[in-house]
């Protein structure tokens, strides 16, 4: 098995992406997390540090406007910009996808155009485990990759909550991620199997299931963020604050997966 990247997200700060770098991490993901707050130097330093290192830098701007991503883009210099809006799966959401694809692919070329050594991974749905039809399911999903392959670099998976209901909550609003919860790992291998771009796995990875997950979807990488944070008192996880044992441990698994699988 080639190499699987390992992918971090949450490193808001240079000393930790330091020792994530260290203990072999390969990409090293930070957000933006609004408009108002959109420049943080921290953050800027965590991209200049992972960019004298052999790893890579990636950046979600959670930011509607597009001039506003653009300004953060030229601020930053990510070796990556990761989009994650939250593209509709239910098959009655066939003309809002679409319209939503379009603007996306658009935004994609603008920045393919001002940023051209620029990578972007964008983030596709997946529902979680065991949707009721499966099918018409996997059907959307390798429709989505259609549209949006022709001007992404990566894809990466992330769990979609409720996907058949508009409204249905999303730890972030109108973004897909970050809820802890693995996808259904079969319509995660079916984007690795449909798509003409490498594809990321991610939702609810962890050092208990990332062995396992690699065999069953075999993505060109995985990523983590909320089964890597610290916890609380409470058993919660602290955002922004990696556990670097369990870094480790997510890291040895991935690695013992290249060696066995």
């Amino acid at each position: 098995m080639k190499r699987i990247i390992v992918q971090l997200y949450e490193i808001q700060e240079p000393r930790e992406a330091e020792r994530l770098i260290g203990l072999g991490v390969d990409r090293i993901g930070s957000v933006i997390l609004s408009a108002e707050t959109w420049k943080v130097p921290a953050v800027r330093d965590v991209v200049r540090l992972t960019r004298g290192s052999g790893a890579k830098s990636s950046l979600i701007p959670l930011l509607a406007r597009e001039d506003d991503i653009l300004r953060a883009l030229d601020y930053y210099q990510p070796d990556f910009v990761h989009f994650c809006e939250l593209i509709p799966l239910a098959p009655n959401d066939h003309g809002r996808r679409e319209a939503l694809c379009a603007e996306l692919i658009r935004i994609q070329q603008r920045v393919k155009k001002e940023f051209p050594p620029l990578g972007i991974t964008r983030s596709i749905p997946i529902p979680e485990p065991g949707p009721a039809e499966p099918a018409p399911v996997r059907e959307t999903i390798i429709e989505i990759a259609r549209m949006l392959e022709g001007t992404s670099d990566f894809f990466m998976t992330d769990t979609l909550r409720g996907y058949e209901k508009q409204n249905a909550d999303q730890p972030v609003a109108g973004y897909v991620g970050i809820t802890g919860d693995v996808c259904d790992w079969e319509m995660g291998r079916t984007l690795v199997e449909a798509s003409r771009i490498p594809v990321i796995l991610a939702g609810g990875i962890s050092p208990e299931n990332v062995f396992d997950a690699i065999g069953r979807v075999k993505p060109a990488g995985i990523d983590s963020c909320t089964q890597t944070n610290a916890r609380d008192h409470r058993g919660r996880p602290i955002r922004f604050r990696k556990d670097f044992d369990r870094v480790r441990r997510l890291i040895d698994e991935v690695r013992r997966a290249e060696a066995e699988l």
